[in-house]
């Protein structure tokens, strides 16, 4: 009991902190190797390092590659306020310490999996894609196995989720996959399932030929929805629909954040991104410099603690090269650049 009181009034000081920072406006000018230097000297929570997909893209081609969600943080949570938040019934004290969907459904292989959205705003495609994968597999107790088809959702669903390549909606995308249904469809390189994504990875390492650079990546244009599956796919578009069920916003409060990954799986959190985020490489992120580019999605599939400050573990959707093999992990219980505040679920309908 001891030993448990100094670790929640060790993570309590942490998070005061945090609370009580404030970013210069000096430090929201940094951008490149000054931020880094700037992020490494000035806090002790996260790593940072100049990243090879962002190193040498201009302002207007950063935002491209990360403001993926529309519309504003500030109308999303308002629409999820609107659509009702839920909470699950989970005892707390059933909640353990560490989290991680990866192992407690370790026959669902798709949760583990890192997608590369390339120079196209579909983070909020892939997030939602992706938590669909996931929460079938583990709703089916592991017998329906198969990667849901972002491309589907960022070319179907149309204006009613925003723009494709140019951002979209999380909470919309799964309200499109409760009406519509979304087929399936892998990563690019795979290939495989009736619409798998459209758009190559940039190649992140100088010494590779594979893919174009990152930094010579083409402008990709959301592609057209043509309703058909890839030649040689077994299935029509209309027989390969998977239905939900249902879409919801997730209840803000760190527990019932908890409850509802720890029950139903992953859930897609919508936050806002500075040029910092870029830059991460280990630990734990905490907003520190640079300036805003945009909001992005991601996939959240646990939390922990590390050396009393707590955090969420998240999937992007960069490659594995950026990161922590493709993950990163951000401070919980703060909010921290609205982390917690846009969090999307939904169930699927077996």
């Amino acid at each position: 009991v001891f030993v448990a009181l100094v670790a929640a009034v060790s993570a309590n000081h942490v998070l005061s902190e945090i609370r009580d920072r404030v970013v210069s406006a000096e430090a929201e000018k940094l951008s490149g190797q000054a931020l880094v230097d700037h992020v490494n000297a000035n806090q002790q929570f996260f790593k940072a390092k100049l990243s090879k997909r962002f190193a040498h893209l201009s302002e207007t081609a950063k935002m491209k590659a990360i403001g993926g969600v529309a519309p504003s943080m500030e109308e999303l949570s308002a629409q999820l306020d609107k659509q009702g938040r839920v909470s699950q019934h989970t005892e707390l004290d059933t909640l353990p310490d560490f989290f991680d969907a990866r192992d407690a459904w370790s026959g669902c292989s798709a949760i583990g999996t890192i997608r590369d959205q390339s120079s196209c705003g579909s983070c909020w495609a892939m997030a939602t894609g992706e938590i669909i994968s996931d929460r079938i597999c583990i709703a089916s107790g592991g017998s329906q196995q198969f990667m849901i088809s972002s491309d589907d959702i960022m070319s179907c669903c149309g204006f009613t989720c925003g723009s494709g390549c140019g951002g979209g909606n999380p909470l919309a995308a799964m309200k499109f996959y409760v009406s519509h249904g979304v087929v399936t469809g892998s990563n690019y390189e795979q290939h495989a399932g009736c619409m798998p994504y459209p758009f190559e990875p940039c190649e992140h390492h100088n010494n590779n030929t594979r893919f174009t650079p990152c930094d010579n990546e083409p402008d990709f244009k959301t592609p057209t929805c043509t309703k058909t599956c890839q030649a040689g796919y077994p299935l029509t578009y209309t027989q390969d629909k998977h239905f939900g069920k249902s879409a919801y916003g997730v209840a803000r409060k760190v527990a019932d954040i908890q409850k509802e990954i720890f029950t139903n799986g992953p859930v897609v959190a919508a936050f806002n991104v500075y040029e910092d985020f870029e830059q991460y490489s280990s630990g734990i992120y905490v907003h520190t410099a640079g300036k805003y580019l945009g909001g992005h999605a991601v996939k959240v599939i646990g939390w922990g603690e590390e050396n009393g400050t707590p955090y969420w573990l998240a999937v992007n959707s960069w490659n594995t090269d950026w990161g922590e093999n493709g993950l990163f992990r951000i401070i919980r219980g703060v909010n921290e650049v609205g982390f917690e505040a846009q969090m999307v679920g939904g169930l699927p309908k077996l």
